[in-house]
């Protein structure tokens, strides 16, 4: 967030947030950042809690159930990316990382480690609050929207998926799923064996271009395939995106 960008906070009394409100976790070692951001947040109806640096986010994160975290990139010591890397081997709480860079490569680095989206300062403050009603309008669909369509579960070598729960197990172990991994394998099974769009793929979110959407589902052959590089079930469909093959 730049100078120019950086909201105009007026000295006005505003009412404080409903305690049902998404409650944002903001990690920024700018004490300027974080102050702004923070009251500008709140003035858009968000519960925020700060941190300037991982150690205190996590402390954080070790006794509040955050809707969404806001992580900057730079930050001395543990960096953005590491941090995102740690909390998703447990964690599947959606991650909007921010950084001063802006080349393909580092918004691919930022996917890779888990983010489920990506912005570059300096950014308008408006354009933060809309990613992160995104992300946050997408994870409540992905939880708790029953999808129109008759498929409920579908069934690919070990692994069954509930479509309409969003849940991946392999026999009896529930695999964790990031939130844009459920969103995309949602998708694919609702209809099975068809293509699916990158575009589609990507929803609604800014970022989503062809590049970041193939890291991401890479990410996600991981986690089912036995081999990523040849892939059974989540199949490349030349010219049209992907697939998932299942079994009938």
């Amino acid at each position: 967030m730049s100078d120019e960008a950086s909201p105009v906070v007026k000295a006005v009394s505003r009412p404080a947030p409903a305690d049902d409100a998404a409650h944002l976790l903001l990690v920024d070692d700018d004490r300027r950042i974080r102050a702004l951001m923070s009251r500008y947040l709140g003035a858009q109806g968000y519960r925020v809690t700060t941190a300037q640096n991982a150690a205190e986010a996590r402390k954080h994160i070790a006794s509040i159930a955050f809707d969404l975290l806001i992580l900057d990139v730079m930050m001395p010591g543990e960096n953005g990316f590491d941090l995102a890397i740690s909390l998703r081997k447990d964690s599947q709480v959606p991650i909007l990382m921010l950084t001063a860079r802006s080349d393909a490569e580092d918004r691919v680095r930022g996917f890779e480690a888990g983010a489920d989206d990506y912005l570059s300062k300096p950014f308008e403050p408006k354009e933060l609050s809309l990613r992160i009603a995104s992300i946050l309008r997408r994870t409540q669909t992905s939880q708790s929207q029953v999808e129109t369509t008759f498929v409920q579960m579908v069934r690919f070598g070990d692994f069954v998926f509930d479509v309409d729960r969003g849940e991946l197990r392999q026999g009896d172990e529930a695999l964790k799923l990031t939130d844009r991994e459920r969103y995309m394998l949602k998708l694919l099974a609702q209809t099975p064996g068809e293509p699916v769009s990158r575009e589609a793929l990507a929803g609604d979110v800014a970022a989503g271009n062809e590049r970041t959407i193939d890291v991401q589902m890479n990410r996600l052959r991981r986690k089912i395939e036995r081999d990523p590089a040849d892939p059974v079930y989540l199949q490349t469909a030349r010219g049209a995106g992907y697939r998932l093959v299942v079994d009938r």
